[in-house]
């Protein structure tokens, strides 16, 4: 989609690597920010944000929007969404496809929904609002789960992909995601893969998970392993060399190691479509 340009491959900006990463100038293409992290005016992490956006693009990833939750939308954290946006100029903006709250009390993790025609018609409405308040399309995220809902009617793959055709979305396909998923409740990676429209994917992710013995969970605290290294090949075959990040977000190794996985990704990207864009339809 044309709101969704190939950056390239990119790295989560976290506080660990923020000085390094202004003094060094490491050789990514672009960075993911947590918007939640700078949306207070001023302060360190404004002050580092400037300094990176001085010499690399950026997109907003949220982390509250809570695009499936039946609580009302945010119109407060809206606002602020919006005014960090007008500021920075963020290639794009995502959030997940799932619920965090309910009955204005907040979780801490991001939580699976029925894949159900109402909740369809709920979560479409809710992304057409934010767009139409943030003037922008965004990208929405699968997530991993650990949980199937007896209700439910449509796969994920295909409530995806008619979430983005009703909201006219972008979906931010998270490769990882995708494999923990499908070792949990014992679907084919590929065919999720398969069933997304391919001028719908704007960005990957690529991150690392912990094996629990009886699943799979999306910690976010390991170097990518091989079979999701696989899918993100399968993955560029489908989509061509849509902008990928590699996430980060516990056991933060030094900045050298994330940097050469953006590497390793882009060098996959590269020998896939040799160089350029390739996508198939179907």
């Amino acid at each position: 989609m044309k709101d969704f340009p190939p950056l390239g491959h990119g790295i989560g900006l976290r506080p660990p690597h923020y000085a390094e990463v202004i003094a060094t100038r490491p050789a990514v293409d672009w960075f993911e920010v947590i918007s939640e992290n700078f949306m207070v005016e001023g302060g360190n992490p404004r002050r580092v944000l400037r300094a990176v956006r001085e010499r690399y693009s950026d997109v907003l990833h949220v982390v509250s929007l809570w695009l499936v939750s039946v609580d009302p939308l945010d119109g407060r954290y809206l606002d602020r969404l919006a005014a960090l946006a007008a500021e920075v100029a963020p290639a794009w903006i995502s959030d997940h496809l799932c619920w965090s709250s309910v009955g204005g009390h907040t979780g801490h993790d991001l939580w699976p929904l029925p894949f159900t025609e109402e909740a369809l018609d709920h979560v479409a409405r809710r992304v057409v609002h934010v767009q139409e308040r943030l003037g922008r399309r965004i990208l929405v995220e699968n997530v991993s789960s650990y949980l199937e809902y007896t209700s439910s009617s449509l796969t994920e793959w295909e409530f995806l992909a008619e979430l983005a055709r009703r909201a006219d979305c972008g979906l931010l396909l998270d490769v990882n995601n995708v494999y923990v998923s499908a070792h949990n409740h014992g679907f084919s990676a590929e065919e999720f893969l398969r069933g997304l429209p391919v001028d719908r994917v704007g960005q990957m992710h690529l991150a690392g998970h912990s094996d629990a013995g009886t699943h799979l969970l999306d910690t976010h605290d390991h170097p990518v392993c091989d079979p999701v290294w696989q899918l993100y090949r399968r993955a560029v075959e489908r989509f061509g060399p849509v902008a990928t990040l590699i996430e980060r977000d516990d056991h933060i190794p030094p900045l050298a190691e994330v940097v050469a996985e953006s590497q390793r990704a882009a060098a996959i990207a590269a020998e896939v479509t040799g160089g350029g864009r390739r996508a198939h339809a179907g």
